[in-house]
């Protein structure tokens, strides 16, 4: 089978599955360590989007801005050139490390290729990130030519980190929503349960037009509530996972949704489940799809 290119750069790391076992247990305890606060603040819950991607900009606009700096400086000799690259080059270094925490904790989970690959990543930034901080030291001690040339090979292996990266993202679909992949459900109400079988605190896993959906009522008014039952996070099927009031905790990675509104409580997940009305005719319990979950085909 064709390999991409990232593939053959991790080919070349044989390293990787045994660093991984060492380093992402030792990942996982530590981000658990810090409570469901901190791992929320790290997974991005808080803003509804993966933090991990929003960072990474940082640091690289910050570095393309200091080779730009750099190379003005060299052409003209200018103080402001040369402070500007500095101050450019200091304030990647610090987004560096600020994605870098934030990236490890969205590797723990992951396994087998995705996980070598993120591994490779890793490597490639880490060090990247050491040969940027290593050109600060450099440049601050008056050896600013030795300090340029850290700064060129830290900014490769950040290239080549990020095109990791990218692989991770669209080729192993890291973070993104998995709902959004699945079967829309049905344009009109179709009837997929007598309502005398779900009862109060129960949650049921129906099929319907080739859609998983999760059926719970509500404990305020005991409602039917309706959303997507396979996690958006990695595919858990959440109907196998705990029941906490009017919150289901997903069996693999605790992502905790709301049964009714599907809105994330608790990462790793940040998006919300997929949703369905609902409503009771004759008995039966019917659902139908929202608009928000309608994707256009283009062929």
């Amino acid at each position: 089978m064709e390999k991409t290119i990232g593939e053959r750069i991790v080919d070349a790391m044989p390293f990787l599955d045994g660093a991984s076992d060492v380093v992402q247990p030792k990942v996982r305890d530590l981000v658990d360590a810090g409570g469901t606060t901190a791992r929320n603040i790290l997974d991005g819950v808080w803003m509804e989007v993966p933090l991990h991607p929003v960072l990474t900009d940082v640091p690289i606009g910050s570095w393309t801005a200091a080779l730009i700096f750099d190379g003005l400086d060299l052409v003209s000799g200018r103080p402001a050139m040369r402070n500007a690259a500095d101050a450019s080059l200091a304030v990647g270094v610090a987004g560096g490390f600020a994605a870098a925490a934030v990236g490890f904790s969205d590797w723990r989970y992951l396994s087998g290729g995705s996980r070598r690959m993120g591994m490779a990543h890793a490597v490639s930034n880490s060090v990247g990130l050491a040969l940027n901080t290593a050109s600060l030291l450099l440049r601050a001690s008056g050896h600013r030519n030795a300090g340029r040339l850290a700064f060129l090979a830290g900014y490769s292996l950040n290239g080549i980190g990020a095109h990791l990266g990218g692989e991770l993202s669209y080729k192993y679909g890291l973070r993104v929503n998995r709902n959004a992949f699945e079967n829309t459900g049905p344009d009109d109400f179709v009837p997929v349960l007598d309502e005398t079988e779900l009862s109060q605190d129960e949650m049921r896993r129906v099929e319907v037009s080739g859609t998983a959906v999760l059926l719970s009522r509500s404990g305020k008014d005991g409602r039917v509530c309706a959303i997507a039952a396979t996690c958006n996070h990695m595919g858990g099927p959440l109907e196998q996972g705990d029941r906490e009031g009017d919150t289901v905790v997903c069996p693999w990675h605790e992502s905790r949704f709301d049964l009714c509104s599907g809105k994330t409580i608790d990462g790793p997940a940040v998006f919300p489940q997929s949703g369905y009305q609902t409503r009771v005719r004759e008995g039966k319990i019917e659902v139908k799809t929202v608009e928000e979950n309608i994707q256009e085909k283009v062929r």
